[in-house]
């Protein structure tokens, strides 16, 4: 089997690219990433040698790529996203060209192609706050910041093409994610770090912010899954449950660092920020039988100890210096479509 994974030097398809090779023998990965800010090809290094993967430059917003990247792939899951809330405000316009235009791209190739089976990551944030009970796969979209209005966007034309077109899509809806190799601007690694330095943490407004978490590695299993049972035009929440306020993970990293609350630095709330998201996902438990098996505690301690032991990682992405590294490392394979 052949698989497109697009944005697979970000975070989540940095960990899901791992994940299918040490699972699965006879299949062979196509890596498509744009290589922005946030892609980093370093963290793929432990499969770089590997005959059954192959890294492509490209962007999803750029139709001839997409279409040239799709011939002969049996399966696409599309991790390709713009994804920071806080740039999505200072400027939405490459996440309408990623998040719409690189989706409907994806999707029109598909089509003409009559690729089998084409799974969309989608995020929690398109139900908008959720201040009481859940939102499940029916429930209304409210976005409110240009990130989440984007991925929602997206999510409507996956329905689209599946209803008018019969496109074999599957959509999800994830809640937030941690682990290893996720880029240092957001909430866990960017905290964990300024602790270990020394430095104060930014919370904003008074950190009350209610959000629900899994950790990678659940999460890949979760798309494994959906690949293999899920039913092409439905869409599946994944969530585990623990929801927990952002201050509250504040001061379990301030623990796992050996700081105080002194660390602390309320700052001004963000515009639109939403107070609380919570995925109801009895669907993916109960009709394709899974469940989260690490606890927040554990991957939290192991997330802060992965970020201890890999420092480098983390200065050469503050720095642009992986984009060197990877240069030298890649060379020919950093070819563009």
């Amino acid at each position: 089997m052949r698989i497109l994974i697009t944005g697979g030097a970000g975070f989540m398809g940095a960990n899901m690219i791992p994940y299918l090779l040490r699972t699965y023998k006879d299949i062979e990965i196509v890596n498509f990433d744009a290589l922005t800010y946030a892609g980093n090809l370093e963290s793929l290094a432990g499969v770089a040698d590997d005959p059954r993967y192959r890294f492509v430059k490209g962007d999803i917003a750029d139709a001839r790529q997409v279409d040239a990247v799709m011939k002969g792939v049996d399966l696409v899951i599309n991790y390709a996203a713009e994804t920071h809330v806080d740039r999505s405000i200072i400027d939405a316009r490459a996440f309408i060209e990623t998040n719409v235009n690189g989706v409907y791209n994806l999707l029109e190739a598909v089509r003409q192609q009559g690729t089998p089976r084409f799974v969309h990551i989608s995020t929690d944030e398109v139900f908008g706050a959720v201040l009481e009970g859940e939102s499940d796969e029916e429930s209304k979209f409210e976005p409110r910041s240009p990130y989440a209005a984007s991925k929602a966007a997206g999510d409507h034309l996956c329905h689209a093409y599946a209803v008018t077109y019969g496109v074999p899509v599957i959509v999800t809806h994830s809640v937030n994610y941690y682990g290893p190799y996720q880029f240092p601007e957001k909430l866990i690694p960017l905290f964990t770090m300024n602790l270990l330095e020394g430095k104060k943490v930014p919370v904003y407004g008074d950190g009350l912010q209610v959000r629900e978490w899994i950790f990678t590695e659940d999460h890949c299993r979760a798309i494994d899954l959906i690949v293999q049972k899920g039913l092409v035009g439905e869409v599946y929440n994944i969530g585990t449950g623990y929801r927990v306020p952002n201050l509250e993970i504040t001061k379990k990293l301030i623990a796992l660092t050996g700081r105080d609350d002194s660390a602390i630095e309320y700052v001004a709330d963000r515009p639109g920020h939403d107070r609380r998201y919570a995925l109801n996902s009895t669907k993916l438990r109960t009709q394709l039988g899974w469940e989260p098996q690490m606890s927040f505690d554990e991957g939290l301690g192991l997330t802060v100890e992965w970020y201890k032991a890999h420092r480098t990682w983390v200065d050469r992405c503050r720095t642009g210096e992986y984009k060197d590294y990877y240069q030298k490392q890649y060379g020919e394979r950093l070819k563009t479509v």
